[in-house]
């Protein structure tokens, strides 16, 4: 027999659009790429939000093409990349508003 998946059990789409009526004057929003060293996109990667004193905030999966996102409040966090590719830190300093980031693993 085999059971339904219960919807919602997975993480959401890294690659949709952001919901509707998002107020980015109020929200901050961590969104970006993994890339290889040979500046491919990285699908399957896990990305980790850290806050400030390196603690684990957040993790996602980057989608199909290496996208990942994260809503967050404003301030200095680190992204930290890990795949089969290698692993990847970039710091981010994020204001209201949508941040880009570019996460780099080797």
């Amino acid at each position: 027999m085999t059971l339904p998946v219960a919807a919602g059990c997975a993480a959401p789409d890294q690659a949709a659009p952001l919901p509707a009526g998002l107020d980015l004057e109020k929200e901050t929003v961590i969104t970006g790429i993994v890339r290889s060293a040979d500046d491919e996109p990285v699908p399957g990667a896990y990305v980790r939000l850290l806050d400030s004193t390196g603690e684990f905030t957040a993790e996602v999966v980057t989608s199909a093409a290496g996208q990942f996102r994260f809503f967050a409040a404003p301030g200095s966090w680190t992204l930290r990349a890990l795949s089969r590719h290698g692993n990847g830190d970039t710091p981010v300093t994020a204001g209201r508003g949508v941040n880009e980031v570019a996460v780099t693993v080797a």
